[in-house]
């Protein structure tokens, strides 16, 4: 097999790459019954990693990380809320009457990114549950939080009093992640979700993935991005015996992920904690749209630039078209990644 796992600045990266042309012609006549596998070594150092706080204690010793190995296989790309597609889909949209969303391919040979949503939950209609799930090292933590997250998040909701509801969604967050290591399966995924219950919006995310409020057109950030280069993100790592190396201009947990929060990543669990941070806010006449996407976006589109593209699109009635707009936007400004970006409409739940 052979394939570039990932570019420099995607969240899982590897300077060393081993091919096996005897496995590979193997792996071509058996694809259908098993996925194929690259094994990516993590570095203690690299040439072009450098420790910008080198451990002065045994606790904090650099330890050689495992071997991790991630699967890469095709998958169904199973969407909650839509017909399932091929996993090589370029592209995968829905314009619903409360939500719609866009999610464009990369330059992988597959799309990790996944979403969800679910409104009049339980019978409610005034109620929703909205998800970005952005995938690395495969598609299985992605798919696997877009199909889990928004139901252990619900049982949490409704075994508890509603002035606990950011303690409910961490819960729904932790068993989500612990249900997927369980399965024994690889890779890890970053997401943000937003529940609308009872007139109040609760934003959430682990990871790199945004919530954007817009407030009558002025844009506002309800999620802060969860990467090592975080002074709070960083130092709890240490503390656990990990570091944080710079790698070709891009931080870093063990030389490796570019992200310290999200679903999976069993192999770093030490360090990339499933625990989200939670917002809550009432929802008002001047909330008129809420903007859910993959850091594909976010790191070419300002948050501003993402609420004015999206209000014109809101007004005119054409949501889905704005979700478009911004992709294409990130894409022109060079972005390689998986984008992902979902707009819910707000008035509908006010």
């Amino acid at each position: 097999m052979s394939c570039s796992v990932a570019v420099p600045s995607s969240p899982v990266f590897s300077l060393f790459h081993n091919n096996n042309n005897s496995n590979n012609n193997n792996n071509k006549n058996n694809s259908s019954a098993t996925a194929e596998h690259l094994m990516l070594s993590l570095p203690i150092t690299t040439p072009s990693c450098s420790s910008t706080s080198p451990p002065s204690s045994p606790l904090l010793k650099k330890k050689r990380p495992a071997k991790l190995d991630i699967p890469v296989a095709s998958l169904a790309f199973g969407l909650p809320v839509t017909a399932p597609s091929p996993a090589r889909d370029a592209v995968v949209q829905a314009d619903g009457s409360a939500f719609s969303v866009y999610c464009k391919r990369g330059r992988r040979h597959h799309m990790e990114d996944r979403y969800s949503a679910a409104v009049d939950l339980r019978g409610e209609p005034k109620q929703a549950f909205f998800g970005i799930f952005d995938g690395h090292g495969g598609t299985k933590a992605s798919e696997f939080a877009a199909h889990n997250l928004e139901k252990n998040v619900l049982d949490e909701v409704v075994r508890r009093d509603e002035s606990d509801i950011k303690e409910a969604v961490k819960h729904g967050y932790l068993n989500t992640d612990s249900e997927f290591l369980k399965e024994d399966l690889h890779g890890g995924s970053c997401c943000v979700t937003a529940l609308i219950r009872n007139g109040n919006l609760v934003v959430s995310n682990a990871g790199d993935c945004r919530a954007v409020i817009s407030r009558g057109g002025v844009a506002e950030a309800l999620t802060s991005d969860h990467k090592p280069s975080r002074k709070d993100e960083k130092d709890r790592i240490e503390t656990q015996g990990g570091y944080v190396d710079v790698c070709r201009g891009v931080w870093r947990i063990q030389g490796s992920l570019a992200v310290s929060r999200g679903i999976g990543d069993r192999n770093l669990k030490q360090w990339v904690i499933a625990e989200p941070e939670t917002k809550v806010l009432k929802i008002e006449p001047q909330h008129d749209l809420l903007i859910l996407a993959s850091d594909g976006l976010w790191e070419k589109v300002s948050n501003q630039e993402a609420v004015d593209i999206a209000r014109v699109g809101n007004n005119r009635q054409q949501p889905l078209l704005a979700c478009k707009k911004l992709v294409e936007l990130s894409v022109s400004r060079g972005s390689v990644d998986d984008i992902s970006v979902m707009i819910i409409k707000l008035q509908n739940y006010v």
